[in-house]
């Protein structure tokens, strides 16, 4: 029996250690006995990320709104490149917070990297003004101009400035704005779906504030100045971090990390060419090669949790085309709005104004969805799941860009006339551009749907100490989704030599790109709804079963079975007490 004694201590031992684990409090969120109080506290640091959050966003849309339109008219681009900039940019936007809390984890520490990340961002923003200002316009004297960057000096400037720009985007979102430090952990369904919606709901209304502000500011008052705004609205996220660094900081759980992953999805693939080559085992799952027990150098732990992960991988991988649907907004809904007429009772609208369209059916939609979302949740069937939301974003996605190639049909049937924009004479159509609303409020409605619904399945349906990574791999697919999109434009272009994304839309056939990417999209749909049924359970006894498998947990309820046992054996009056020792 002393052996058995020395096992319970052990277990007891390692069951204390796992709840002092669990209990201590985050690394980077000193407990400050300072005057204010905890609940005080915990509401400047959310105030402070979201304030940070929408200064990142607003920089952000800054430099998106009108990059075609600069690119086109200031530095010479065809249209099929600007777009394929513009994708690629918000696409290198999105993977730089992987690679960017990457290196937080693994290689340089939290506060140095933000520091980095900040000055990138800087830089990035303070360079393009000098690729945007008209030198031109500025004499020394009657004889000299002040030197005027060359063409090539000017490309290689605005890339530098949008790399760098990236950079710093990723820093900010993987390290001050990540999404666990908003403290979702013990939130259920309903509040992680509501907080999804109302999260976007601001990042979107942010938005709509700035594709009506600075595309105007751009591309009507102050010519190329524009690009000044992200610069000063870049020193107010400075200010912001500056003021509560210490609180706003977040260091995450280090349980497990994106590295190691990928090292399981590795070392599983490895031992099951081996063992396929060589042997012949039998496992479950063939990420359970991975495991120590089947030769693999991962633990239980970690590889069950890997296995929850993998479950998500077709959810993301419908998420790819979606995304290149949604970058329609920014590339060829923008050239056609370009090409359209933008005159509204003698004032010219702004192009990257009718993005607001698009946000338009997101702000009201949000409301209307939480009540649905309440009385859902509320019924007994706790297990509710946003999939069909999903089906029907993805659907409204197909028909939107549908309907954006009867738009174009319908665009080119008017008469052409002379439109001014930033100074420069174009041919567009004589189509009120708002003949466009409906392929926008369709792909509006899409956004409004999907997005905060495959963020709700990304992070319910793993693990507690990999959720931050199920949100990484996410944010991959659909950055993956952009590039995907600039590799569309660029095979149509190429393919097709120039007719069904042409530099000149009236001489192509853009609805022909559109019509080929609505049927992908339907065929998308499809597939996404024949597996959305895997989906469907969002309760607490799903998460639990995930949980279950894993030794932590087992030993839990292994100490609960001993405990019992005992009171079962000190209770009974049938064993004599020589029995019971």
């Amino acid at each position: 029996m002393r052996g058995a004694d020395r096992i319970d201590t052990q277990e007891k031992q390692l069951l204390n250690h796992t709840a002092d684990k669990e209990q201590r409090p985050l690394p980077g969120r000193s407990n400050h006995a300072g005057n204010q109080s905890q609940p005080e506290k915990k509401l400047q640091e959310a105030i402070c990320v979201l304030l940070v959050e929408l200064c990142e966003r607003f920089t952000f849309f800054g430099i998106v709104c009108n990059m075609i339109l600069f690119c086109t008219v200031k530095l010479g681009y065809r249209n099929y490149q600007a777009a394929i900039v513009n994708m690629c940019f918000v696409g290198t936007s999105m993977l730089t917070p992987v690679l960017v809390g990457w290196l937080a984890e693994c290689l340089v520490g939290r506060i140095k990297l933000v520091c980095i990340c900040m000055f990138l961002h800087f830089l990035g923003t303070a360079l393009l003004p000098v690729v945007a200002f008209p030198f031109e316009d500025i004499y020394i004297d009657r004889r000299h101009i002040l030197h005027t960057l060359t063409k090539r000096e000017q490309k290689i400037v605005f890339y530098f400035a949008l790399l760098t720009a990236s950079l710093g985007i990723g820093g900010i979102r993987a390290i001050v704005c990540p999404l666990s430090a908003y403290n979702l952990e013990d939130c259920g369904p309903k509040e992680l779906l509501s907080f999804f919606n109302w999260f976007y709901w601001l990042i979107n209304l942010n938005s709509a504030v700035v594709f009506v502000s600075i595309s105007y500011i751009q591309q009507s008052v102050v010519r190329n100045l524009g690009f000044l705004i992200p610069f000063v609205s870049v020193l107010m996220a400075m200010i912001t971090i500056h003021m509560v660094r210490g609180e706003m900081i977040y260091k995450p759980k280090t349980d497990s990390s994106l590295l190691t992953t990928f090292g399981i999805i590795a070392s599983a693939l490895k031992m099951c060419y081996v063992r396929y080559r060589y042997f012949s085992g039998g496992v479950t799952n063939w990420l359970d090669h991975a495991k120590e027990n089947y030769g693999g150098q991962y633990s239980e732990t970690q590889v069950e949790s890997t296995k929850s992960l993998a479950r998500l991988f077709p959810l993301f991988a419908f998420q790819i085309l979606y995304r290149t649907c949604i970058m329609q907004i920014p590339s060829g809904y923008y050239l056609q709005t370009m090409n359209s007429n933008l005159n509204f009772s003698g004032f010219v609208l702004p192009v990257a104004a009718m993005n607001v369209i698009s946000i338009v059916p997101l702000l009201i939609l949000v409301p209307i969805l939480e009540c649905i979302n309440s009385y859902l949740f509320s019924s007994k069937d706790t297990g509710h799941s946003p999939t069909i939301y999903i089906v029907v974003g993805q659907l409204s996605a197909a028909l939107s860009v549908m309907v954006a190639g009867f738009s174009e049909i319908h665009r080119k049937h008017f008469p052409q006339v002379e439109q001014t924009l930033s100074e420069e004479v174009l041919l567009v159509s004589s189509m009120p551009c708002f003949h466009l609303a409906p392929q926008y409020i369709l792909l509006g409605v899409a956004e409004a749907l999907v997005t905060p619904s495959c963020s709700l399945l990304s992070f319910r349906l793993v693990p507690e100490r990999i959720r931050g990574i199920s949100m990484h791999f996410l944010t991959l697919f659909n950055g993956a989704g952009c590039f995907m999109g600039a590799f569309f434009v660029q095979t149509a272009h190429a393919g097709t030599q120039g007719n069904w994304f042409p530099h000149l839309l009236h001489e192509g056939k853009l609805e022909r790109f559109f019509f080929f990417l609505a049927s992908l999209m339907m065929v998308n749909t499809l597939g996404f709804w024949t597996i959305a049924h895997r989906y469907n359970n969002l309760n607490q006894e799903y998460t639990n079963e995930l949980r279950g498998n894993l030794p932590e947990e087992k030993l839990l309820k292994h100490e609960k079975t001993i405990k019992h046992y005992d009171s079962v054996l000190e209770g009974s009056p049938v064993l004599s007490p020589k029995e019971k020792t």
